[in-house]
């Protein structure tokens, strides 16, 4: 009797609460907003963090920025209007981060690195493995757009 009464509970709760197993599953689920950034014709996907900065950053666009060379490993360029920052330290810079340095620089990686300065992330390339040879040593001139998803 015991086993048919706590079976029968089992069934009951499962009909009456489906939706809080199925909620709990899809808000641990983070969603990403991909924008397009071209670079001489190649364009690249970059996939947005959920942040203050990166929202704010979308809000700009379209936006082309003349990116300039430093330290052979990175472009960067003001942004028209600052973002929110909210520094990290991450270590490692990897090639096809896209950070803001203090709250109006813009920073496209084009080479994986160690270091020790701040950066507050934007987003990431998904697919950077050309990255180095496109953006190459010299000024470049960068393309953002929002991604026309339907």
């Amino acid at each position: 009797m015991n086993k048919i009464l706590c079976l029968s509970f089992i069934i009951v709760v499962n009909i009456f609460f489906p939706a809080h197993a199925s909620a709990s599953v899809q808000t641990d689920k983070e969603e990403t907003v991909t924008i397009k950034m071209t670079i001489n014709q190649q364009t690249f996907d970059v996939e947005l963090k959920n942040t203050p900065a990166a929202k704010a950053f979308m809000e700009q666009l379209p936006l082309t920025l003349t990116m300039e060379e430093l330290n052979g490993n990175e472009k960067f360029a003001d942004l028209p209007r600052p973002l929110p920052a909210s520094q990290i330290t991450p270590g490692t810079i990897n090639q096809g981060d896209l950070m803001l340095f203090g709250r109006r620089t813009l920073v496209l990686f084009y080479e994986t690195f160690q270091t020790s300065y701040g950066y507050t992330p934007v987003g990431r390339i998904t697919t950077p493995e050309n990255l180095g040879k496109i953006a190459g040593h010299k000024e470049v001139i960068a393309t953002f757009t929002a991604d026309k998803k339907v």
